[in-house]
């Protein structure tokens, strides 16, 4: 089954890449989940346009990513959960929470799946995330999760 990618797939490749998998692995988990597109001749038009999103967001060079990890390290993010008294979180703090706090501290947009946690913040006090900037760069956050 030949697919257009419309974004990043671990093994596979980049969004806009065509790639060529199986059948059942391409009808039963990478169109259902919106990760793929079906090729067709038309579909060279919208390569160019997930090329074109994807030069817009693309950091520039290694100078520019290292500008992005000074930025992001020198933020303090202050996170609120719902906690017991324990100061165990009732639920977790996921990626996407992690990228939304740092846009709302004023830091850079930052992509939740380049953001990765060790293990899931599950309560209160301080951890740690690092982000994939670019693929030489990985800035590390600081964060601070306080029950509210």
């Amino acid at each position: 089954m030949k697919l257009i990618l419309t974004q990043e797939v671990s093994g596979l490749g980049i969004a806009g890449d065509v790639v060529e998998v199986k059948d059942g692995y391409g009808r039963n988990y990478l169109l259902p989940r919106g990760y793929a597109i079906a090729w067709t001749r038309g579909g060279e038009k919208q390569v160019s346009q997930i090329k074109r999103a994807q030069k817009v967001r693309e950091v520039r060079d290694l100078d520019h990513a290292n500008e992005i990890k000074q930025a992001l390290e020198a933020l303090t993010i202050t996170m609120t959960a719902h906690a017991g008294d324990s100061g165990r979180l009732f639920g977790s703090i996921s990626a996407a929470d992690i990228a939304d706090a740092v846009k709302a501290a004023g830091g850079p947009v930052v992509d939740k799946r380049r953001v990765d946690m060790l293990a899931p913040i599950k309560t209160v006090g301080k951890h740690s995330a690092t982000v994939e900037v670019h693929p030489d760069v990985t800035a590390t956050l600081t964060l601070e999760v306080v029950a509210g």
